[in-house]
């Protein structure tokens, strides 16, 4: 797009951790279009030929996602919120799906824990998936991790999602015409993009999506006034709340709180008679499963209300 700023993934440009000291790579005005390059989350420099072959990486033994960034925005500060547009989102023309080869209690309890590391190798031509097996996907791409560094010193993992400043969502619904909405963690809010996935199922059973390069179009804009508080999104298939939490219950209850909020705003309810009016609307989804940190969100369609 002319007039884009545009960041490649390269050495010098990604990270795999969050670190709020870490000087970034671009700085844009509020309302800025960046053109955003990403490696895959395992950071590979070439594709695989072969289901799981060893390819070379950009870090050698990465400690999370391989993300693109920092990309600090003039003026943002703590208070604020960062609205991500998603305009455009372009997968590469390969990726993987790997599960299994891994002791860990979902692993254990769906009675694959003791098999080998599994792999589906996917040629991906921008509308549909095939793997080497001839399944066909329809592609649905979308950035599994979009955040900013906690506020406090040091290297922060990029695997949990958090409540503050997002990162590894994992939510099937942020595709291209989505906004999602961050609440500024540090100056600048020093975003960071990545984990590519070309299609995932709700849940992300497996521990993987189809993991992908990505490069995408977003728009960057801070707003100080939301209807809900926390992570939340505005996507093609309706409004988004979020719940991040090592208890489900309480993911859950996060997510469907927002949602009432929302509804209690917008068509000018009293609390109970939103929640009434959430039950026969509002469908609560397993984001994903994989990261430690169960993801729950709550979707209100966009046409279930007239």
């Amino acid at each position: 797009m002319e007039g884009s700023s545009k960041v490649r993934a390269e050495a010098g440009t990604v990270v795999d951790v969050f670190d709020r000291d870490v000087a970034p790579v671009l700085t844009v005005d509020a309302g800025a279009v960046v053109s955003v390059q990403s490696l895959d989350c395992r950071g590979h420099l070439q594709r695989q030929r072969v289901p799981g072959e060893s390819r070379p990486m950009l870090f050698a033994e990465p400690r999370g996602h391989c993300l693109t960034g920092p990309i600090a925005v003039r003026g943002a500060k703590p208070g604020m919120v960062l609205a991500v547009h998603f305009e455009e989102l372009v997968p590469a023309e390969w990726g993987w799906t790997a599960t299994a080869g891994k002791d860990n209690w979902l692993m254990r309890r769906l009675r694959v824990a003791g098999a080998e590391r599994t792999w589906l190798l996917w040629e991906l031509d921008g509308e549909t998936g095939t793997d080497q097996h001839g399944h066909t996907v329809r592609l649905q791409p979308f950035l599994g991790v979009v955040g900013m560094p906690p506020d406090a010193p040091g290297e922060h993992s990029t695997i949990p999602p958090r409540a503050e400043g997002g990162g590894n969502i994992d939510c099937r619904e942020l595709v291209a015409g989505s906004t999602l909405y961050l609440p500024v963690t540090v100056p600048g809010a020093m975003l960071l993009l990545g984990d590519g996935h070309a299609r995932q199922g709700d849940g992300e059973v497996g521990g993987t999506a189809i993991e992908c390069g990505m490069t995408t179009r977003v728009r960057l804009d801070l707003v100080v006034d939301r209807p809900v508080p926390g992570v939340h999104a505005e996507t093609p298939a309706g409004l988004v709340t979020f719940g991040f939490d090592a208890d489900l219950n309480e993911a859950t209850a996060t997510a469907l709180s927002a949602v009432v909020d929302w509804l209690q705003i917008e068509q000018a309810l009293d609390r109970p008679s939103a929640l009434a009016l959430a039950s026969a609307t509002v469908d609560m989804r397993i984001t994903q499963i994989a990261n430690e940190t169960w993801g729950v969100h709550a979707l209100l369609p966009t046409d279930a209300i007239s």
